[in-house]
């Protein structure tokens, strides 16, 4: 295993990689961070590196790079079905957990979604409360704002 840290608007990223592909994205500070071990190589992952500046810059609204994201099978439909939530739009975690097909695990959903590891690519910012509130983000709420800012064109990217 290799990771990088880079700068971001939103502070530094740890981009953790795995045979290549992306295993970890975390923020600083994030919640269900694990202990990351292997060698520091900031020049990791360079079409993630890439695909974040121009995610970043406005000018790219879906990632395509390769993962390797290891969880149960639920927490993997969970973040599979994050990936069709639309740039720039937010669902809330009774609609996620509609869309795989559990209507009553809104819970479960909550939790899947705080433990994905591959913030920003796999897009669990844009889930929100019922009302369309702010909750939970691993990376902490005034990132979730910030990056849901961004996608709807109202932050600054400087």
């Amino acid at each position: 295993m290799t990771y990088a840290v880079v700068d971001s608007p939103i502070g530094p990223l740890t981009l953790v990689a795995k045979d290549g592909a992306v295993a970890g994205l975390y923020m600083t500070d994030h919640r269900h961070m694990p202990v990351i071990q292997g060698q520091r190589d900031d020049s990791a992952l360079p079409d993630l590196q890439e695909q974040l500046v121009a995610y970043f810059a406005r000018d790219l609204k879906e990632f395509d790079v390769r993962t390797a994201v290891t969880g149960s099978p639920f927490q993997v439909r969970v973040w599979t079905a994050l990936a069709q939530i639309p740039y720039g739009e937010t669902w809330s975690y009774a609609q996620l957990a509609r869309e795989i097909g559990s209507p009553a695990a809104v819970r479960a959903v909550g939790l899947a979604n705080g433990k994905n590891p591959i913030s920003i690519v796999v897009p669990c910012h844009r889930v929100v409360g019922s009302n369309g509130s702010l909750t939970g983000y691993g990376g902490g709420l005034a990132r979730k704002q910030q990056l849901l800012e961004l996608e709807r064109g109202l932050a600054s990217t400087t």
